[in-house]
């Protein structure tokens, strides 16, 4: 899923040469309405083998909200920029840049969220801007 086309495009070449193009159903447009309307299908849910959110970090929890419902049990669920320039253990008054202040309390939110969520089992990778992989276990 993704808003502009253009991103899947640029990976299609890749994709293909490992031969996995059938495994992978695009959809355009805003994820949120695209998830709804995949949780409306019973045979959506459960039958995914993963998911990384990449999206807009407002929303992380609404996407985890959706996708944990979507992923089978022992599937995975990634989610990138969860460190957030490591302003997720920064001290509340440190200087931010504006974007970094503007969405870590969502990132923290999801954090803690994924933290206390008994569905999955969660393992945090501090590389780049961090990422965190869920494992569904319920």
């Amino acid at each position: 899923m993704d808003v502009n086309r253009e991103y899947y495009e640029l990976g299609l070449p890749i994709i293909q040469k490992a031969g996995v193009e059938h495994k992978i159903d695009f959809r355009e447009g805003p994820a949120l309405p695209l998830l709804d309307q995949m949780l409306k299908d019973e045979k959506k849910k459960g039958s995914f083998d993963f998911v990384f959110v990449d999206a807009d970090k407002n929303n992380y929890l609404n996407y985890h909200k959706r996708v944990i419902e979507l992923v089978k049990i022992g599937g995975v669920i990634g989610y990138d920029n969860t460190l957030w320039c490591g302003s997720v253990v920064a001290p509340p008054n440190a200087p931010l840049k504006g974007y970094i202040k503007q969405f870590r309390g969502d990132i923290m939110e999801l954090n803690n969220y994924l933290a206390n969520d008994s569905r999955i089992e969660i393992c945090q990778i501090p590389i780049g801007d961090g990422v965190t992989l869920c494992r569904r276990i319920i």
